[in-house]
């Protein structure tokens, strides 16, 4: 790109447009001066070698006359610039008319000279000029076009709000990651697309003091109700009088490394979990055998005929069993599943899991709504270890909720071609957020005499299937959890 400075010294190619052959020679006389050494002129009389020569881009500068017989310079400009012409032009008018002037300009002439009142010195200005001018423009627009570039290409979604965060400018990864198109941005407030109120309002305070937010941890909803671990970044930007009209915002989409921490949190509890229940059955399990041993040959040793007796040596017969069972169950729910993978339509797999329920939901009175997907559902199951996974948490449901006024959703949605959703919603009473949290830790519970590992054995079972479970609850209004399963 040619510098300001460097015009004076580098030659400059002209061309002039010019149906007047006298016109022409006058011209090249305004153009041979000392002070316009470096403008070379060259001619041609009509409009279509006009246009040849603008579509070669071979000069620097073009001089266009109003008049070329049946058409108009303006005509030419409009022509040039339609094609994509980025040099500049002055247009040539035999006499002061403002008409011709603004519409000269508002197609993007450089600038505009009457004939009569043209001299060497201001000719080679005006050329200077808007060479000069045309640089700058170019400049602009190449930095502009790189800007856009970055904008336009960028992996993280990045967006312009005016002062009321009204979307004002879009990339495509903000559409991608919301599922909303350009339009329906434009119509929104950056506020609908946050999960909480609240967090939005605590960051709008924070913007609105230090016209700043830096990498803030957000969850934003997708138009598909999908939520989004995010970072976000907001910086403010103020015009020359310091008032800040416009907020630029970067989104980064962290779903994926929120989910390995989660996954990697999980795996840890459950190798410690594995750890202590080893450690429990092995100490626990050898006096238990010597205390089953010692009730047995006690049996023997007691009289047959007192049923006083034989009560007490049951209860403890019974409940030596059930300390058994209760290690076998720690056990089971930290260790890794051995699974039977076998293609299985998940929509089937459901419907026989839910008739385990059956009973239940109809002694207490409540209503099971279900909606499966028409769409192909074959995915990779272990058949009734999914059905243990799900019976947990329907069963969890069904307790959960009032008599006679229950409803259980269960539904069965395809998320992508790689993966599809089971879906269970409950009006029950909900989980506080703290609660929420604990949710699958093992002997975490809120059921009296519950020994708190039936969601971590639901757990297991799913991330042994490779998917993921996630769960969503208000107090008072009901819980929902979603199960995520890899499709085949």
């Amino acid at each position: 790109m040619t510098q300001p400075d460097e015009l004076s010294e580098k030659p400059i190619r002209v061309l002039l447009v010019e149906d007047d052959e006298d016109d022409f020679v006058l011209t090249k006389s305004l153009v041979s001066t000392r002070d316009n050494a470096n403008i070379h002129l060259d001619w041609v009389s009509d409009f279509n070698s006009a246009l040849d020569h603008i579509y070669q881009n071979a000069y620097d500068v073009y001089l266009v006359d109003y008049r070329l017989g049946e058409r108009t310079g303006i005509e030419l400009i409009h022509e040039a610039f339609k094609a994509g012409c980025q040099t500049p032009m002055i247009l040539l008018t035999g006499q002061d008319d403002l008409e011709v002037d603004y519409s000269a300009l508002k197609l993007g002439a450089a600038d505009y000279l009457v004939k009569g009142r043209i001299d060497a010195q201001l000719l080679g200005r005006s050329i200077r000029y808007a060479l000069r001018q045309a640089n700058v423009v170019g400049e602009l627009a190449e930095k502009e076009n790189k800007y856009r570039s970055l904008f336009e290409r960028s992996i993280d979604a990045i967006f312009v709000t005016d002062r009321n965060f009204e979307f004002q400018e879009i990339n495509p990864s903000l559409e991608k990651l919301t599922g909303y198109a350009d339009e329906e941005l434009r119509k929104m407030n950056v506020s609908e697309l946050f999960d909480k109120a609240d967090v939005y309002e605590q960051l709008r305070r924070q913007i609105d003091e230090s016209e700043q937010v830096k990498d803030t941890e957000i969850v934003l909803v997708s138009k598909d109700r999908k939520r989004i671990d995010c970072l976000l970044s907001v910086v403010a930007i103020p015009d020359k009088g310091g008032v800040t009209n416009w907020y630029q915002a970067i989104v980064r989409d962290v779903t994926q490394q929120k989910k390995a921490q989660r996954d990697l949190l999980i795996a840890e509890k459950l190798s410690m979990t594995g750890q202590i229940a080893r450690s429990i059955a092995h100490e626990v399990r050898n006096p238990l055998t010597n205390l089953h041993l010692a009730l047995e040959q006690l049996k023997e040793d007691l009289p047959p005929e007192d049923p006083g007796l034989s009560l007490y040596i049951n209860i403890i017969r019974r409940n030596a069993e059930r300390i058994g069972q209760l290690i076998t169950e720690m056990l089971n729910s930290s260790k890794p599943r051995d699974l039977e993978l076998t293609s299985h339509n998940l929509n089937d797999a459901v419907r026989d899991t839910l008739y385990l329920v059956h009973d239940r939901l109809q002694l207490k009175g409540m209503k099971l709504v279900t909606d499966f997907t028409t769409d192909d559902c074959a995915v990779p199951l272990d058949k009734e270890q999914f059905k243990t996974a799900l019976l947990n948490i329907l069963i969890n449901a069904v307790e959960a909720m009032k008599e006679m006024t229950g409803v259980l959703t269960v539904k069965t949605i395809p998320i992508n071609e790689r993966a599809i959703m089971v879906c269970v919603e409950d009006n029950g009473s909900g989980i506080s957020e703290a609660n929420r949290q604990r949710l699958f830790d093992p002997f975490f519970t809120g059921k009296q005499g519950g020994m708190g590992l039936g969601l971590t054995t639901t757990q297991n079972i799913i991330n042994s299937h490779r998917g993921s479970i996630e769960v969503e609850s208000q107090e008072g209004q009901g819980t929902t959890f979603r199960l995520i399963f890899p499709k085949i």
